[in-house]
């Protein structure tokens, strides 16, 4: 199983994890930031990996480092790496979960909400790359994948608005705004989501907490088009509640 790739499962997201089957598979951190590169990036020349793992350093010297790796890697997993001269790989039968996640992002954007609009949610909401790793190139990364999902829960809130399903709307809204405090179409999503269902009181706390931070950390007031949202509910019974 391990000599072509399949069976391992390779974690990204939360926390960095090789499995092989049922087991476990301990890498060391170099080894780590080599399989993750090329998990992230698909297969790329030597030199591009030499620049982005090592890029302080000599380039004989990241070349020697890049060959440690690489016996290291294949010594200790066998098939996960395919070594093609010029070029590096990972194996086509390795599953990666953040592949999973950017080809789920891909459908919803292409085709829309489809199945389980609350898995769908759960898994997005988690979906944090490699926390408390803070190279460069991992940071950008990271701040890619939470655009991408700010995008994705905005699509689920706007598409779960259309269907009347305001509960979702709430969730996905919410968890845009988890990502970005500050982005006030997530915002005024949330407000519209409470709205139709009927919770006027909700709706003014959020328009409340945007202004309140938004006054604090920027110095700026909400824009009409948002306050114009809560100006028709400030008279709701459900308002003063």
């Amino acid at each position: 199983m391990g000599n072509d790739g399949y069976g391992f499962q390779l974690s990204l997201l939360q926390s960095w994890q090789l499995r092989l089957g049922t087991d476990v598979v301990h890498v060391a951190a170099r080894q780590q930031r080599l399989i993750t590169a090329l998990a992230i990036n698909g297969p790329r020349l030597r030199s591009y990996l030499v620049g982005l793992l090592w890029p302080e350093c000599p380039e004989s010297k990241a070349l020697e480092s890049l060959r440690v790796s690489m016996h290291l890697v294949s010594r200790q997993v066998p098939g996960l790496l395919v070594n093609g001269g010029a070029v590096l790989s990972l194996s086509d039968g390795v599953d990666v979960d953040l592949h999973r996640v950017r080809a789920q992002m891909r459908e919803l954007s292409q085709f829309g909400l489809n199945g389980n609009v609350a898995s769908c949610l759960q898994q997005l909401r988690t979906a944090e790359l490699l926390p408390g790793w803070y190279e460069d190139w991992v940071l950008f990364e990271q701040s890619r994948l939470r655009q991408d999902r700010l995008h994705a829960f905005q699509t689920i809130a706007r598409q779960s608005l259309t269907r009347f399903d305001s509960e979702s709307a709430v969730e996905a809204s919410e968890a845009a705004l988890e990502i970005e405090p500050l982005y006030e179409s997530a915002v005024a999503l949330l407000i519209r989501a409470e709205k139709q269902q009927g919770n006027y009181a909700a709706a003014l706390r959020a328009f409340e907490k945007y202004r309140a931070k938004l006054k604090e950390d920027m110095g700026l007031m909400p824009s009409e088009a948002i306050r114009r949202l809560v100006a028709d509910i400030w008279s709701q019974p459900a308002a003063n509640e």
